[in-house]
Parts: C-alpha cells; sequence; structure tokens
C-alpha cells in the first residue's frame, strides 16, 4: 500500500498536466458579464468579460468567483457565477493535432474528401474592459449608539466615493449622583467626511475616512422627572471625528462603522460637564 501511494505521488510529480487539469474556468454564457472591484453588485464595476471569454478562476467564493483583471486595482475582478458556466480547465485544452499524432508514430489517417465550405459564424467582438463606475454606496439611513447613554438617527451619503456628508440626529441623557436632577441632550450635527481608500477583499469591504462639523446641541434641565419649571439652553460647538466603514459580502448594503469623535459644547449647567471624547457605533442601509 505505501509503494502504491508513492507512486502516484511521484507520477502527479513528474506529470503536472494531471495538477493543472484541476483547475477551474468561468465560460462566459450572457452576452456582457460585468467585473466588479468586489464579490458584491455594490462594488464598482471594473470591466465587462464578452460572451465566450473563459476566465481562470484563482478562488470559488460560492455566488462569486475571483479572476484575474488586469485593468482593475489590484489585478483581480469578481464575477457572479450567473454570467457563465464553471468547468475544469483541461474541457478548454486545444485538441491534439494530426501532426502531433503522426509524431507519436500513428499512422496518418486515410484520406477523404475536402470538405464543402461553409459561411464561418460571426464572431463576437472583445469589448475593452470600461472605466471604473462610481459604486453604488451612495446614500444610507440608519441609526447609532453612543457613549453617554446617546442614541439617534443618522443619513450618510457619498460623492466620487471620497467625499461624503453625514447628518445626525442624537439624543443622550446624564443624571446627578446626589439629588433627582437631570439634564437631557438633542444634538444635530451635520459633518463633511473623507475616506482615505477603499480596500475590497474577498468578504469585507473596509473605508476608513475622517470628518468635522458643527453641533448645535439644546439641553433642558429638570430637577426631578417631569419638573413642570426645567430650564432649557441652547448653544452651538464643533465634532472632529474618525472611523472606519465595513461592508460585508453577506449583506452588501448594510454597513457598519465605529467612530471616536472628539466635541466641544458651552456648558450652561455647573456639574453636568460632558466628557469631550465619545465613541460611538452607526449602521446604515444604503437604499442607493
Amino acid at each position: 500500500m505505501i509503494r502504491r501511494a508513492m507512486a502516484v505521488v511521484v507520477a502527479l510529480t513528474l506529470n503536472p498536466a494531471l495538477v493543472r487539469a484541476q483547475d477551474t474556468v468561468l465560460t462566459v454564457t450572457v452576452p456582457s458579464a460585468d467585473v466588479f472591484k468586489g464579490p458584491s453588485n455594490v462594488t464598482p464595476v471594473v470591466g465587462h468579460a464578452s460572451h465566450g471569454a473563459v476566465l481562470p478562476v484563482s478562488r470559488n467564493l460560492g455566488s462569486w468567483v475571483k479572476i484575474a483583471w488586469p485593468a482593475a486595482p489590484g489585478g483581480v475582478g469578481y464575477v457572479h457565477v450567473t454570467m457563465g458556466r464553471l468547468g475544469p480547465a483541461k474541457a478548454h485544452a486545444p485538441a491534439r493535432t494530426t501532426a502531433s499524432r503522426a509524431s507519436a508514430g500513428a499512422a496518418p489517417p486515410a484520406r477523404t474528401p475536402a470538405p464543402v465550405r461553409t459561411a464561418a459564424p460571426a464572431r463576437v467582438a472583445p469589448q475593452v474592459p470600461a472605466a471604473v463606475a462610481p459604486p453604488s454606496h451612495v446614500l444610507g439611513v440608519g441609526g447609532l449608539v453612543g457613549s453617554m447613554s446617546s442614541f439617534g438617527a443618522s443619513v450618510r451619503a457619498w460623492h466620487d466615493n471620497r467625499v461624503g456628508i453625514q447628518l445626525g440626529l442624537t439624543r443622550d441623557a446624564m443624571t446627578s449622583a446626589v439629588d433627582t436632577s437631570r439634564v437631557t441632550s438633542v444634538q444635530f450635527e451635520p459633518s463633511v467626511m473623507y475616506a482615505f481608500f477603499d480596500r475590497v477583499g474577498d468578504y469585507v469591504w473596509i473605508r476608513p475616512y475622517a470628518g468635522s462639523g458643527v453641533s448645535f446641541r439644546n439641553q433642558t434641565f429638570s430637577a426631578a422627572p417631569g419638573d413642570p419649571a426645567a430650564i432649557s439652553e441652547s448653544g452651538v460647538g464643533f465634532r472632529v471625528f474618525g472611523g472606519t466603514e465595513l461592508t460585508f459580502a453577506s449583506a452588501p448594503r448594510f454597513g457598519v462603522s465605529a467612530d471616536v469623535a472628539y466635541r466641544r459644547f458651552p456648558t450652561p449647567f455647573a456639574g453636568f460637564e460632558a466628557s469631550p471624547l465619545s465613541v460611538s457605533i452607526a449602521g446604515h442601509w444604503y437604499i442607493k
């Protein structure tokens, strides 16, 4: 048994064609197959593969295949499996010619009558890879939670995959350690963001960013819950933040982000100074 196993290993080593026969290719069966930057239809389109193109598959991800695409950033692209037919690479190897059989010692075939000429089928002209298209992650709506018991709604919009605008409406509350008084705050924060780069992998899309904006804040002081003599004050501050947005291939329209921010607000009520540093987690569903 050991000798037989060693013989199989030696045969595979000496004949690399047997190893290459296990490779997989995707044959495009649609008129034109989109090649995406990542394994999701919300990532940029980096090119098109014409009908009949045979694309070597470097990795099979289930619904998507990873292929080599020199026109794409990083030299790789992704095609959905419904755009073609998966099969072994050996099915597309050229057949051996008569000359090769004759050189191997085989007898030449008998002479046959000349075939009747027929019109050649029309060839499909190859398509030049298209320029990178803007991603579909343009407008997202969602919510956020953060430190100081804050929560609220958020809208995020990206332009040209680099510059973004975010609108946030949040509410938080602080209670006194010595009595029943409390201060509730409502903030409206329009901000501008800039994404440094996009890193699209097989399963996750990473987008780090930084931004800043203006904070319009209204604070209400109450000595006790339901106090009719509550006092309200408004002020304007600023916010500087940085974070990363993650989008997963299994949920391409849902983005999760984590921010670390520095805020500066006026403090009209003594003893209720908020920490200038805050951490928040947000989720956005991209509807466009």
